[in-house]
């Protein structure tokens, strides 16, 4: 059809263009390169439309031309070579021009959180972190000693954990991230328990090992630990899972105790007591327990937010008991001057943190072994290094290797059950 002339500004017909398009408002007229689009002028072009903003000559750009071609996925080349760029298809709303998939980063709170350590890096850790609690033990030990009072000392040592804690929550980011992560969690209260358990073994070492002695305490400890290491890892508290009860794990943990009554050969033995060896035994099974629920806290937070958490429940735990003993009325010896003696809250946040990181890869166990392995260790170094020290021993070298040993046998066929 042709359309008739008109005057400008007439309400008669329109005027066609130049190159044959209908007016904006009116029916298209059909192009040979095909129909027009509903709502813009039709393109006349022979042999196909137009491209994507490459105007045919004399007329405005076009939005879309009548053919699309296949919408680029996210990530994907769109015709053009701009990544992620999508066209609309017929009857659809165009997508935002210029979106790529590059371009989108997730926040931070929906990145997904970062897995465990493979298991031999994790033991590697926790070894590392049982020689600072070698020393943890001598130095807390020694104040103690030097403070008549050794409840005080535990006091001293858990009150410089929490401040530092309280220190990382004003630096470190991982850890407030992580203490709001645990409210969204809704873990039940008893995971929150795990400060018990360190607090428990703290006040009983203050009151066992005079009179047990520190080689039948710590090896009533090592088996109270393997003992719950095999229940806690068998009942699936700890991050890893539910691990059975085989032959190796068995094997592992009796090869652990044997090797701490090897290392403590010769040392002085004290009243054999049934109810203070069973106390010793109790503190180990707590110390698992402790391993086990920190563990379950960072996995659900952060290692950060887990060492915090315990460290606000055995604090006032050590406090309740201190207070209880009298020993808040201060030293019945003046205040020792030597720096390393307080030093006992630093290395306890780095032993915990060192557990939690263990605990998430390896299982309860083989974590207490080796933390057991470097204890020994570090008993070896500062026996050889302290000044008045007995020198290094055979029998701690051989305890220690021993329990490296255990640590191998009980990684085997752990599988998850």
């Amino acid at each position: 059809m042709t359309a008739t002339p008109a005057a400008p500004g007439s309400a008669s017909g329109p005027e066609p263009a130049p190159d044959g398009a209908a007016r904006v408002g009116e029916p298209a007229e059909p192009a040979l390169g095909g129909a027009a689009r509903v709502g813009e002028p039709a393109e006349p072009v022979l042999g196909g439309a137009a491209r994507v903003g490459k105007p045919a000559a004399g007329r405005s750009p076009r939005v879309a031309d009548p053919v699309s071609p296949p919408v680029a996925g996210p990530g994907e080349p769109a015709p053009g070579g701009v990544p992620g760029r999508q066209r609309a298809r017929p009857g659809e709303e165009s997508p935002v021009p210029e979106a790529t998939a590059a371009a989108v980063v997730p926040p931070a709170a929906a990145r997904p959180a970062r897995g465990p350590l493979p298991a031999w890096a994790a033991l590697s850790v926790v070894a590392a972190v049982g020689v600072a609690s070698a020393a943890q033990g001598a130095a807390n030990g020694e104040l103690g000693v030097r403070l008549g009072e050794p409840t005080l000392a535990a006091v001293v040592n858990n009150a410089g954990g929490t401040l530092l804690v309280v220190l990382g929550l004003v630096v470190l980011p991982s850890m407030r991230t992580g203490i709001a992560a645990l409210r969204r969690a809704r873990l039940p209260w008893w995971s929150y328990l795990g400060g018990l358990g360190g607090a428990a073994i703290v006040v009983l070492g203050a009151y066992v090992v005079p009179a047990l002695g520190v080689a039948v305490f710590t090896i009533a400890q090592v088996a109270g630990g393997s003992l719950g290491g095999l229940a806690v890892d068998r009942g699936g508290l700890a991050p890893v899972g539910r691990l059975p009860l085989t032959a190796p794990r068995i094997t592992g943990g009796l090869l652990g105790v044997a090797a701490v009554a090897l290392a403590q050969l010769g040392q002085p033995v004290g009243d054999l007591a049934l109810g203070l060896v069973l106390l010793a035994v109790a503190g180990g099974l707590g110390v698992a327990l402790q391993s086990a629920l920190n563990g379950r806290v960072s996995a659900a937070s952060s290692s950060a937010a887990g060492v915090a958490v315990n460290f606000a429940v055995s604090t006032p735990a050590v406090l309740l008991v201190a207070a209880l003993a009298g020993a808040l009325t201060g030293p019945t010896q003046p205040w020792p001057s030597a720096w390393y003696l307080y030093t006992g809250g630093l290395l306890g946040v780095c032993i915990v943190a060192g557990l939690v990181v263990g605990v998430r890869s390896a299982g309860v166990l083989r974590t207490g072994l080796a933390l057991v392995a470097g204890q020994l260790g570090g008993a070896l170094l500062l026996d050889a290094l302290l000044p008045g020290g007995p020198g290094a021993r055979p029998a701690v070298l051989a305890g220690a290797v021993l329990t490296l040993l255990a640590v191998v046998v009980a990684g085997r066929e752990g599988q998850r059950r």
